[in-house]
């Protein structure tokens, strides 16, 4: 079956081409002219991943974003940022965006990315399901369902934020290197990048804030470290 995307682009000509180019790698994609649009197709429908532009007409992916994710917790959302607005990437993360693509892209690019969150989602459906969940300090994880529960309180995360934690969470009391967590997850650690990061540390920080055992600490010049 083919993966579904719901790609939110304004400019005809980008559109076109974007759409021409991702069909040919056997996707299945809806395209919406603005967010309104948008937001009422995704209402009918079930899409694998979302691609939203920031800077869209009626609504802007921003708030589109932010009502996406009142629906569905888990779908993905990449969004498509002007190069000269580097802002957008960590407002848009802090709205509970996963990942971002800057413009001008190139459609491979904007294809590898995709690819990393529809690879995990298959991954999370074995033939055989078989549960994987951990515990940190009082909170269960699972990873692959992408929850954290304490108690009668269940948190869904985002792909980004489960992808994070794990990578600490395997590695407990130990010192993590920023370019390290950096590199692992994001394949890469320039500035941006590492902005980036301090978001999720900070929306895992309030997620786990039921126990106050927990601790990602900053290790000044030098990473995080995660305790319990």
């Amino acid at each position: 079956m083919k993966k579904k995307i719901l790609y939110v682009e304004d400019d005809p000509n980008l559109a076109f081409a974007t759409k021409d180019n991702l069909e040919q790698f056997d996707y299945e994609i809806v395209h919406a002219h603005d967010g309104v649009e948008a937001l009422e197709i995704f209402g009918k429908e079930h899409f694998d991943i979302c691609v939203l532009d920031v800077m869209l007409p009626k609504m802007d992916g921003f708030t589109l974003a932010e009502n996406i994710r009142k629906s569905d917790s888990q779908v993905p959302i990449l969004f498509l940022t002007a190069r000269s607005l580097q802002e957008d990437k960590i407002k848009g993360l802090q709205l509970g965006g996963d990942d971002y693509v800057t413009k001008p892209f190139s459609i491979e690019e904007l294809r590898l990315r995709i690819d990393v969150f529809l690879r995990r989602s298959k991954a999370e459906q074995p033939a055989v399901a078989k549960p994987e969940s951990n515990r940190i300090g009082k909170y269960i994880f699972d990873f692959q369902k992408l929850t954290l529960s304490i108690n009668d309180s269940l948190q869904t995360l985002t792909f980004r934020e489960a992808e994070v934690l794990k990578y600490l969470a395997d590695r407990p009391d130990q010192v993590i290197r920023r370019d390290d967590l950096l590199k692992a997850i994001w394949g890469d650690d320039d500035y941006f990048m590492g902005r980036s990061l301090d978001v999720f540390i900070s929306r895992l920080r309030k997620y786990l804030s039921q126990d106050p055992d927990i601790r990602i600490d900053n290790i000044h010049g030098v990473g995080f470290r995660m305790r319990w």
